[in-house]
């Protein structure tokens, strides 16, 4: 089953299909909590594929303890249209990293770094990505979208990346859009 954006948020993984945002938010509280002395990165970012008669979007959120494992989800959302624009298709696809970027809401947030702050000198960190599927390459044809789309995740109190170090978008959720 896919979602729409009006059936709400749905998220699965290999282990666990139709998570809630509630849920997703647990497991990433019950993995940096088996290991809060970690180094992590929570990451979030959105890909997309046009077919025949409709668009997909795969958002991805990615929580990584830095070199000790990852845990991951993907969220699936159809356009019911071929989206051809460029700019179209990826500010959307901010778009819909931003919708679930948002959801960590700063309570949120809070709880996650209340997990690594009593560690902090013993070398824990959290840090929060937005994963952008862009690039500045002179032969990339998003580059001109580059200064648009960074700014916008920068006015969320996100770090932006883009390609190549955009992984969650470029890698992981673009596997779930064939």
């Amino acid at each position: 089953m896919t979602n729409s954006r009006l059936s709400g948020p749905l998220f699965k993984n290999l282990l666990e299909k139709r998570m809630t945002f509630e849920q997703v938010f647990d497991r990433i509280v019950e993995f940096m909590g088996s290991d809060p002395c970690g180094h992590y990165r929570l990451m979030v970012g959105t890909d997309s594929q046009v077919h025949r008669s409709h668009t997909t979007f795969i958002t991805g959120i990615v929580i990584q303890n830095m070199g000790k494992g990852v845990w991951a989800c993907i969220r699936r959302v159809i356009v019911p249209r071929k989206m051809t624009q460029l700019h179209e298709r990826i500010s959307l696809e901010l778009s819909l990293t931003e919708e679930i970027v948002a959801m960590f809401t700063e309570e949120r947030k809070n709880t996650l770094i209340n997990i690594v702050l009593p560690n902090v000198y013993a070398g824990a960190t959290f840090t929060m990505e937005g994963h952008i599927d862009i690039g500045e390459g002179k032969r990339n044809k998003t580059s001109e979208f580059v200064a648009e789309m960074v700014t916008r995740m920068e006015s969320m109190g996100v770090e932006p990346k883009i390609k190549p170090d955009a992984f969650v978008a470029s890698s992981y959720a673009n596997r779930y859009t064939k």
